[in-house]
């Protein structure tokens, strides 16, 4: 695998180059990170090579002010990085499936954006070896999926979003986006409501 740094960006697998994220785009609210998150590129290095896909859906929680958050009222030792600087990785399991989440707001404030779904770019015959599917759509349409396809895993729990072998680069615009309420988070009271959820209309990778 090789890796070469460009004009600060990656150039990977001597097919794409991506640039990373600023420092500043970490440091948007978390209700407007999760909308300007959409169209960007999530991307995983491995040794089998580099597979990466458009961010298409996302979800915020707002820490101690959301019922639904992992930072609501208490921190253990599962939700520490949450309280780190924006731009780490947050990885927890639900069903066995890992969920990967971009941590958010500033430092001891336990807010967060998971990302929901992604469209396949690169790698996309190295994710399907990972998670072989009849319906291509069903390759990422969903946080647990888009882990398993591009290989994130616990491991990834409190890397910098910043650099290699986990980061966001830049993507493409969304010409639409609408919002409305989570997915899955029908115990948390009146924040199962919250228009939190962000996604690309029309793209066939959100979750259903």
């Amino acid at each position: 695998m090789e890796k070469v740094q460009k004009q600060g960006g990656y150039k990977l697998n001597q097919e794409k180059h991506f640039t990373l994220l600023s420092d500043a785009f970490y440091q948007y609210p978390t209700l407007q990170m999760a909308e300007e998150l959409l169209g960007c590129i999530l991307v995983k290095q491995t040794e089998e090579g580099t597979s990466s896909g458009f961010i298409v859906e996302t979800e915020a929680y707002l820490g101690s002010a959301d019922r639904a958050a992992h930072g609501f009222k208490r921190r253990t030792k599962r939700t520490d990085i949450l309280y780190a600087e924006a731009g780490m990785t947050y990885t927890h399991l639900i069903h066995n499936h890992c969920l990967i989440n971009v941590v958010s707001a500033e430092k001891e404030v336990p807010e967060s954006v998971l990302i929901r779904a992604v469209e396949p770019y690169t790698g996309i015959d190295q994710m399907l070896a990972r998670r072989p599917v009849k319906k291509f759509q069903n390759l990422t349409s969903g946080p647990g999926k888009l882990s398993q396809a591009l290989d994130i895993n616990m491991g990834d729990y409190g890397r910098s979003l910043k650099e290699p072998p986990l980061f966001i680069a830049e993507g493409k615009k969304p010409e639409k986006i609408k919002t409305g309420p989570r997915i899955g988070i029908d115990n948390s009271g009146e924040a199962k409501d919250y228009p939190y959820r962000f996604w690309v209309a029309g793209n066939k990778f959100v979750s259903k």
